[in-house]
């Protein structure tokens, strides 16, 4: 199958009995933007196919067992929701072939039962980013999404570029700054990114969502560009600002041996120009009418093809498994360089993963299964 065929869902029904815990939350700044997408993939889930048990992390990082409703995930003062301590700690299991959950309230110990597959929608650090899909593969559970590797050099965005350019894929020319480099190697740095060219992108290394990203123009900008990356991430990324159209790419793992399958293209507007100089945090899932989705982008048919071409060729660069978002540049020449991979991307209806696979023929609904089947097909462990 080509990355231009539009993938089919699993023909194989899941026995009812199949038990699928939908992890979200987190310690990181992306806290809420997972708590909603775990409310839309609860409502979406089959339920004639799989029983669900929802499991909140708080953002001190505490794993807490949540009831269907989600009644301790509450709003708070800014609007945003976050997932409260309850008081119950969820146990996972603490050998291989046992796939037993436990949990502790006050001083008794329960068991929930079984659990085949875990759905983790935590985004950020200390959940995408390999640190998690660590301790589910210690667990020896299966779970949807890129394994260790996968996420750790994903999230990283350093080292995704170094494996991607060793893998022939163009990325965006780039200056990383290590922890404790600023101010100390101030001048150099200002060098460096003097050679890259403004305007730049300063952004965290290992953060999502876009959190922490600066667009700037000059010099005179980066002290205050570099304190607010800080915030979210003692490693920073400068890059080069691109002239293009920064088009995405939806990407699914391959079923029984199959090769990865691609979207079609997607094309962000962001109309509100004056409160948004980019796809920002704000306009991705605060301002809904900043922004509008082409997709199929309206490109000339050789480059929407090449985008899915490179997309996948990222997503198994990087060896990902199940999802994975692959933003890139078109340049006016036709040309595509890589900006990023999102190996846990934003799953709400709205957001663009879904959408995409949405217009290629996928529903929301439809994904979700996929996706649940593709992680119970692969073996745990080592693979």
């Amino acid at each position: 199958m080509s990355a231009s065929q539009t993938p089919p869902v699993s023909p194989s029904f899941a026995a009812p009995a199949t038990r699928v815990l939908v992890l979200f939350g987190g310690r990181s700044g992306e806290h809420p933007i997972s708590c909603i997408t775990a409310k839309s993939v609860l409502g979406a889930i089959d339920r004639t196919r799989y029983e669900v048990i929802p499991v909140g992390i708080t953002q001190r990082g505490r794993w807490v067992l949540l009831d269907d409703s989600l009644s301790d995930v509450v709003i708070g003062e800014d609007g945003l929701p976050s997932v409260r301590d309850n008081g119950t700690e969820v146990i996972l299991p603490l050998a291989m072939g046992s796939n037993e959950l436990r949990v502790v309230r006050g001083n008794q110990v329960e068991s929930v039962g079984t659990v085949d597959v875990v759905f983790p929608l935590v985004h950020g650090p200390f959940g995408e980013d390999g640190t998690l899909q660590g301790l589910l593969d210690l667990a020896d559970l299966h779970y949807v999404g890129p394994g260790v590797f996968a996420s750790a050099a994903g999230m990283d965005k350093h080292f995704m570029k170094v494996v991607l350019a060793g893998n022939d894929i163009p990325v965006t020319p780039f200056v990383t700054v290590q922890p404790g480099q600023w101010p100390a190697h101030r001048e150099e740095i200002v060098a460096a990114v003097a050679q890259l060219g403004y305007p730049a992108f300063v952004k965290p290394a290992r953060a999502g969502s876009s959190l922490g990203i600066s667009r700037i123009t000059g010099p005179d900008q980066l002290d205050e560009a570099m304190a607010y990356a800080h915030k979210h991430d003692p490693k920073v990324l400068i890059e080069v600002g691109i002239e293009g159209r920064e088009i995405e790419c939806a990407v699914l793992g391959g079923r029984d041996g199959g090769p990865s399958r691609a979207s079609y293209p997607g094309e962000i507007a962001v109309s509100n120009t004056q409160d948004h100089a980019f796809y920002d945090f704000e306009a991705k899932y605060l301002d809904s009418e900043a922004v509008a989705l082409s997709c199929p982008a309206d490109l000339p048919q050789d480059v929407a093809e090449r985008v899915r071409d490179i997309a996948v060729r990222t997503f198994d660069a990087l060896g990902c498994e199940g999802l994975s978002r692959v933003d890139s540049f078109v340049l006016a020449d036709g040309s595509i360089v890589v900006n990023e991979i999102n190996t846990m991307p934003g799953f709400t209806p709205v957001s663009m993963y879904p959408r995409m696979w949405e217009r290629t023929g996928l529903s929301y609904s439809e994904l979700v299964t996929e996706l649940i089947e593709l992680a119970l097909a692969r073996p745990s462990g080592l693979r």
